[in-house]
C-alpha cells in the first residue's frame, strides 16, 4: 500500500494515469475488505499522511481537514473549543482501537467516501448533509474543488454529494470542509422495552412530537439479547440540551407518550451499551456477515418482526430507516438474500459489506439509475482505473478497459 505525502501525491496519481495502472483510493485502509473486491489487482493509495486540520473557525462553526485525519482526532481537537462533528464513528469502532486497524474509527475522508451515517442522523442528518466543501484528485491527477469553507456557499455543481458514498470509484478525496456543532453539556439516554406494537406506537408519537432526540434506534431481539438486555426488541433514545432542566422536561415528555419499561442511562452508559451491542471486546472476531440496509422508516417494525432477520443483530434508525445488521456466526446466504428482497419490498436496499468466503452474494444490486451512474463513472474515470468493480448501484459493471 502506498502512503505518499501531500507533495508526492499528485505526481504519483499522474504516473498511475499515464501507465494505465488500476488503483484503489483509501483513507486509513481500515475497511478495504468491505464491499466487492476490486475486479483487477490494484494497490491501495492511502491518504494517511494527509492528516492535518487545515482550518478551524470556531465562530463560524466550520472546520477544514485533510482526508486522512482520523475522526477521533478531529473530535478531540473540536472538544477543546466546545464543538463536535455530529456523526457516529463507523461500525466496529472501539475507543482504544488503532485508528488504522479493524477497530479504528477510520478517517474523515473514508467516512465520506463510504457515505456512512449512524444514529445521530435522526437529529443532525448524515455526514453528506454536513459537507460544505471537498477537494479531490481526479484519476488523471487533476486537482479540483467543490463547495467552499463557509456555510453560505452554493457555487458550482454539487460534487460533494456525488462523492459521498462513491466508494472511491470517481476520485480521491483529499480535503473536506464540514459544519461543526456546539457540544451539548447535558446528555442522557433512555432504553425502552415492551411489546413491539407498543414500541411502534411510541416511535410514531415521538416522531410526531416537537421533541428532537439525537437518536431513536431500534434494537432487534438478537441485538438486545446479545447485550444482556433480554431477547426482545427495544428502542434506544438519546436526548441532549444546554440546560439540565430542559433535559428533564424532555424526559418527562417521552414518559408521557406511553407506559413502557424505561431505563435511564448516562452518556457514558449509552456509549458502553453501544459498544457492548456491537461486539464489545476490542479483540472479538470480525462478524461473518456485516450488512448495511435501509427501508421506508414506517416499515421498520415489519422488518423487525420478519423471520428472515431473526438470526441477525440489527440496529436501525427509527426515523431514517437506515442501519446495520451483523452476525458472528455463518448463516445461509439464501436467508441474507431473502432479507435483501424484503428490504426492497419495504422501499429500501441491502448492501453486503462482509460475508463468508463461500457465500458469493453480490454486494449490491443494480440501481434504477444504473445507466446514469455508468455515464458519470466514464466522465470521471475514462480508463476505469479507480476501484475497478466497485461502482455503487452497478451490480455487474462492464469489464473495465485498462490501457497499460
Amino acid at each position: 500500500m502506498k502512503q505518499p505525502s501531500r507533495d508526492e501525491l499528485p505526481d504519483l496519481v499522474r504516473d498511475l494515469h499515464r501507465t494505465g495502472t488500476p488503483w484503489l483510493p483509501a483513507g486509513l485502509a481500515s475497511r478495504l475488505d468491505w464491499g466487492p473486491p476490486p475486479r483487477q489487482p490494484c494497490e491501495p493509495l492511502s491518504v494517511a499522511r494527509l492528516s492535518r486540520i487545515v482550518e478551524h473557525n470556531p465562530g463560524d462553526f466550520t472546520i477544514t481537514v485533510e482526508a486522512g485525519l482520523p475522526l477521533a482526532e478531529a473530535q478531540r481537537a473540536l472538544a477543546t473549543h466546545g464543538q463536535w462533528l455530529a456523526v457516529d464513528p463507523p461500525w466496529g469502532w472501539h475507543p482504544q482501537g488503532d485508528p488504522a486497524g479493524p477497530r479504528g474509527g477510520g478517517s474523515i475522508g473514508g467516512l465520506v467516501a463510504r457515505g456512512l451515517a449512524g444514529g445521530f442522523r435522526q437529529r443532525h442528518l448524515g455526514l453528506r448533509d454536513q459537507l460544505i466543501g471537498v477537494a479531490l484528485l481526479r484519476a488523471d491527477g487533476t486537482a479540483a474543488r467543490a463547495g467552499g469553507r463557509v456555510v453560505k456557499n452554493v457555487a458550482g455543481y454539487d460534487l460533494m454529494r456525488l462523492l459521498a458514498g462513491s466508494w472511491g470509484s470517481l476520485a480521491l478525496i483529499t480535503e473536506v470542509s464540514l459544519r461543526t456543532m456546539p457540544l451539548p453539556p447535558h446528555r442522557v439516554g433512555l432504553l425502552l422495552r415492551g411489546e413491539l406494537e407498543a414500541l411502534s406506537e411510541l416511535r410514531r408519537a415521538l416522531l410526531r412530537s416537537t421533541l428532537a432526540p439525537e437518536r431513536i434506534d431500534w434494537w432487534s431481539a438478537a441485538l438486545a439479547g446479545g447485550a444482556g438486555l433480554g431477547a426482545a426488541p427495544a428502542l434506544l433514545i438519546t436526548l441532549a440540551s444546554v440546560e439540565a432542566r430542559c433535559l428533564q422536561d424532555q424526559l418527562d415528555a417521552v414518559a408521557a407518550l406511553g407506559p413502557l419499561t424505561s431505563q435511564r442511562l448516562s452518556a457514558t452508559e449509552v456509549e458502553g451499551l453501544l459498544q457492548e451491542g456491537r461486539g464489545g471486546d476490542l479483540h472479538s472476531p470480525a462478524p461473518a456477515w456485516l450488512l448495511r440496509l435501509g427501508v421506508n422508516p414506517a416499515s421498520t417494525p415489519r422488518l423487525l418482526e420478519a423471520g428472515t432477520a431473526d438470526a441477525l443483530k440489527l440496529e436501525l434508525g427509527a426515523g431514517s430507516g437506515l442501519g446495520m445488521a451483523w452476525s458472528e456466526e455463518p448463516i445461509p446466504a439464501s436467508r441474507v438474500e431473502a432479507l435483501r428482497t424484503l428490504c426492497q419490498e419495504l422501499g429500501g436496499f441491502l448492501t453486503v459489506l462482509r460475508q463468508p468466503p463461500d457465500a458469493n452474494l453480490i454486494p449490491w444490486r443494480d440501481a434504477s439509475a444504473k445507466t446514469l451512474i455508468e455515464a458519470v463513472k466514464r466522465a470521471f474515470d475514462p480508463k476505469g482505473q479507480l476501484a475497478p468493480g466497485r461502482l455503487p448501484g452497478v451490480a455487474v459493471p462492464a469489464q473495465s478497459v485498462v490501457t497499460r
